[in-house]
């Protein structure tokens, strides 16, 4: 009984040690639904999963947003409110042999007791196919309840099936005032937080914190402990954070954003859409988000060649040519420097006239080719370098443009099949107005020598 009782002594002491250097983020966490800061549009009275959770009915899901936001705090609260045993894996430092572990003890569990098992796998992008197979099994027989946590578009890291029975939860960044009202319950807090240090935190201070954070709490809470150890105290013992105190335990602002995740698709995009659209502000923030992110160089320029022929086309010739001198530049000059050719041609495209007709020519032309028959080359377009070609007929009746008015000569250089089709109807925006002109003036010519 002593024994017993020392060991219990222990432990205890063992959890208060624990306790005492976890990270003031997770010192920090919430006990209860009601103290969760954030994520209301699934955490307040009435939504579907608060009653989930509440009623201890949570189904297999899959909680998706940015670091920080609150994912593995609820995936805990879950925990304390559920009567089912509840397990909890990262998939970066898991394999199939553990899972099946789990499982067996999940099924034994359930056959014996009757008693759920809630399984909450954070990082669960990072299983592979044949891991996510592995689960599905379990989830759709009822073994397992399922909670995964990911940063990553599930639509692209979690396999359909498993996918298709499962909820997908989207949490949001937390918002200026969610971080401000953590960051002040961290200095106050005697028994968890920061309190007993008397930290005085002025106004500009806590505005970088929320600047640093950019929805992400444990970024602030871990710049503030920081900065806390490292500001001494004054006569009182209070310690005065000013906001060069918090830029200097950071050091430097990273921006959220993977080169090979969703971040990266929504950046690119909103450049391509901006430059598209002709807002040249947005195409240059968007471009700096990229920048400042690491995106490869060579990515936004090739996007920028395309750009240039998909979107502006002949409205602007030169597009092309400043896009591809921007490409260019990246190898030739490399960063930093070229991140000024960037954004010269990225406000370039953004300004030029728009046109996509060259676009949908092609595009017409390529629907023709896959639809109709191979039509053969017209006799007359046919080269005859041999005397059997030409015996062949090969080039006869070919008229030399050069020779004609205007260097344009009556003749029909499609298939007989699709004579007179048009497949480029450029527009009347920027320098397309003129070759429109031209081309109306050429078919006029060709039509009145009929």
């Amino acid at each position: 009984m002593v024994r017993d009782t020392q060991l219990d002594l222990f432990e205890q002491h063992a959890q208060e040690t624990r306790k005492q250097v976890a990270p003031l983020a997770h010192r920090l966490r919430p006990t209860s639904l009601d103290h969760f800061v954030g994520q209301e549009h699934l955490l307040a009275a009435g939504q579907p999963l608060r009653i989930a959770i509440e009623r201890d009915v949570v189904t297999s899901c899959i909680f998706w947003g940015p670091p920080g936001c609150g994912k593995t705090t609820l995936a805990y609260l879950i925990a304390q409110h559920t009567a089912a045993h509840f397990e909890t894996l990262n998939a970066s430092t898991t394999g199939v042999p553990e899972l099946r572990k789990r499982i067996a003890q999940a099924e034994e569990r359930l056959g014996y007791t009757g008693q759920r098992t809630i399984l909450f796998l954070d990082e669960i992008h990072r299983f592979n196919k044949a891991q996510q197979d592995f689960l599905l099994s379990f989830v759709e027989n009822g073994t397992l309840v399922l909670i995964g946590a990911t940063t990553e578009n599930p639509s692209f890291e979690v396999n359909t099936p498993l996918l298709s029975r499962m909820q997908v939860y989207l949490f949001h960044p937390l918002g200026p005032d969610h971080i401000r009202w953590l960051v002040n319950r961290a200095i106050t807090d005697v028994e968890s937080g920061l309190g007993k240090y008397h930290v005085e935190l002025s106004d500009d201070a806590l505005n970088a914190l929320i600047r640093i954070a950019d929805g992400d709490v444990r970024l602030a809470l871990n710049a503030l402990e920081l900065a806390v150890q490292m500001c001494k105290p004054d006569d009182q013992k209070a310690r005065h954070l000013t906001e060069e105190i918090i830029h200097k335990a950071v050091q430097k602002r990273l921006m959220r954003y993977d080169k090979a995740g969703d971040e990266h698709y929504n950046l690119i995009s909103a450049f391509i859409k901006s430059l598209r659209g002709s807002d040249a502000d947005a195409a240059v923030y968007w471009l700096a988000r990229m920048l400042e992110g690491g995106e490869d160089a060579r990515l936004i320029a090739r996007r920028m060649v395309i750009l240039a022929s998909e979107d502006v086309g002949n409205a602007d010739p030169q597009a092309l040519l400043i896009a591809d001198a921007a490409a260019r530049a990246v190898e030739f000059v490399g960063l930093p420097e070229a991140q000024l050719n960037l954004g010269h041609a990225a406000i370039y495209l953004a300004c030029a006239p728009k046109s996509n007709a060259a676009y949908m020519a092609l595009l017409a032309a390529q629907k023709d080719v896959r639809e109709k028959p191979t039509y053969p080359v017209p006799l007359h377009l046919r080269n005859a370098p041999t005397q059997l070609m030409q015996d062949l007929n090969y080039g006869t009746d070919y008229q030399y443009d050069h020779d004609f008015p205007e260097h344009v000569a009556n003749q029909e250089c499609l298939p007989d099949a699709l004579r007179g089709k048009r497949y480029y109807h450029p527009t009347d925006i920027g320098a397309e107005r003129r070759i429109r002109e031209y081309l109306e003036h050429i078919r006029k010519m060709r039509s009145e020598g009929e």
